[in-house]
């Protein structure tokens, strides 16, 4: 059986890394607290501190347990290490002009797990990603829109 390997920039998996130590060691100890102090209260059955109490814990015992298998599997890629060549790979930032609307927009492309438009940060896996991967400064693509295809000119290739 092969392990997939899931791509993280190095500031994404030490995102990872800092959200895993926090659950372990701050808030882990904190619903232990909850739970014993919900406990004391007396019957258990109608408790509904309790019940919250052992909810969350599920749900941090959860998400440490899919930080750990992500971090496992994780194929760190440090963009300072790349040979830097104008050209748009994994980990670059990249700014690009619609060439219709004149619009500037800047994109970090990341892995699956890190992705977050909100910090203009896409999936290596979204249809803007595979479309600028291997190209370089100066080129025009394409991109597959819901509602149509946008045409963009990549102005910018950043490796920091």
């Amino acid at each position: 059986m092969s392990i997939n390997k899931i791509p993280l920039t190095k500031n994404g998996a030490e995102k990872l890394r800092e959200e895993l130590h926090k659950l372990k060691s701050v808030d882990r100890s904190k619903i232990i607290s909850a739970i014993a102090e919900a406990r004391a209260h007396g019957d258990l059955k109608e408790n509904a501190e309790y019940h919250a109490a052992r909810e969350e814990q599920s749900f941090i015992e959860a998400r440490i347990s899919e930080l750990e298998q992500n971090l496992a599997q994780a194929q760190i890629i440090d963009i300072n290490q790349l040979k830097q060549d104008d050209r748009v790979v994994f980990g670059v930032t990249v700014n690009l002009i619609n060439i219709e609307t004149e619009d500037e927009v800047s994109y970090q492309i990341v892995g699956d797990l890190e992705a977050d438009i909100k910090e203009n940060k896409i999936s290596v896996n979204s249809p803007i990603a595979r479309a600028l991967i291997g190209k370089k400064i100066g080129d025009e693509v394409q991109v597959q829109a819901p509602s149509r295809v946008i045409s963009y000119e990549i102005t910018m290739v950043d490796y920091k």
